[in-house]
Formats: structure tokens, C-alpha cells, sequence
């Protein structure tokens, strides 16, 4: 069993909206910093450059249940599953990202995982509602 971590945030955008701007690779460096930069696309699939080289990320495909899970394929080969969901929250949208342990790693590195991912969903929320730097 895989011990996980779900961190949220409400953003005060619909689900749609949110749904559109996370779905496309391009927007990636925008608010998931965290994951690298230097996003292209070659023939359809998307690139991004990360501190240990040039990772895969493949969305699922487009759906209205605002299901956004990726795969990144490091560098090494490994296959990262991130379950991501827009979820409506009101008259906003609750974004819930799964942070899971990968097999052989630490605490501490666990705890760095939960902690970009908290500052990448804070500036998604930021980013959308207008209030990005």
C-alpha cells in the first residue's frame, strides 16, 4: 500500500475554466514550477525540462468530470501517475492533487514533494484568480 498525501485548493474560477487552463502542457511553468520548465510539444506529445533532463507528461484524455491525471516519465524511464481532479466546490472549483510516496523514498523527501506541490497549487489559485506576480 502507498502512502499518500491529498493537498486541495479552492479557486475561485469554474470548473471549466480551471479544467482548461490545467489541461494544457503549454501552461505547465505558469503555475507548476515545481515540475520544471521549458515545455514543447513534438508530434503531439509534450516535453518539460526538469533539474535531472527532459520528462514525458501525458494527460488523460479530455473528459467533462474534470479528471486531470498525468503521467511524467523521468528521465530515467520511471512512470510518475499524479491523480489531479477539479471538483465543483460551490460556485468555484476545489482542486485536489495526490502526492504519493515512491517505492525507496524518504520521509524528508516526501515532505519536499508535499511542499512543492503546495506552492505549485497555490500559485495555480493565484494564477487564475488573478493575483500571480
Amino acid at each position: 500500500m502507498t502512502d499518500s498525501r491529498h493537498l486541495s485548493v479552492h479557486i475561485d474560477r469554474t470548473v471549466p475554466d480551471v479544467y482548461a487552463f490545467v489541461v494544457d502542457p503549454a501552461n505547465l511553468p505558469r503555475w507548476a514550477p515545481g515540475l520544471g520548465g521549458g515545455v514543447t510539444e513534438e508530434d503531439g506529445r509534450w516535453f518539460v525540462e526538469t533539474p535531472g533532463g527532459r520528462a514525458r507528461i501525458t494527460f488523460t484524455p479530455h473528459n467533462e468530470l474534470g479528471v486531470l491525471d498525468h503521467d511524467v516519465v523521468t528521465p530515467t524511464g520511471e512512470t510518475v501517475h499524479v491523480p489531479l481532479r477539479a471538483l465543483p466546490d460551490g460556485d468555484g472549483t476545489e482542486v485536489v492533487l495526490t502526492v504519493r510516496r515512491s517505492p525507496g523514498m524518504s520521509d524528508a523527501d516526501l515532505e519536499r514533494d508535499v511542499a512543492a506541490v503546495r506552492a505549485d497549487l497555490d500559485l495555480l489559485k493565484r494564477v487564475l484568480e488573478g493575483a500571480a506576480d
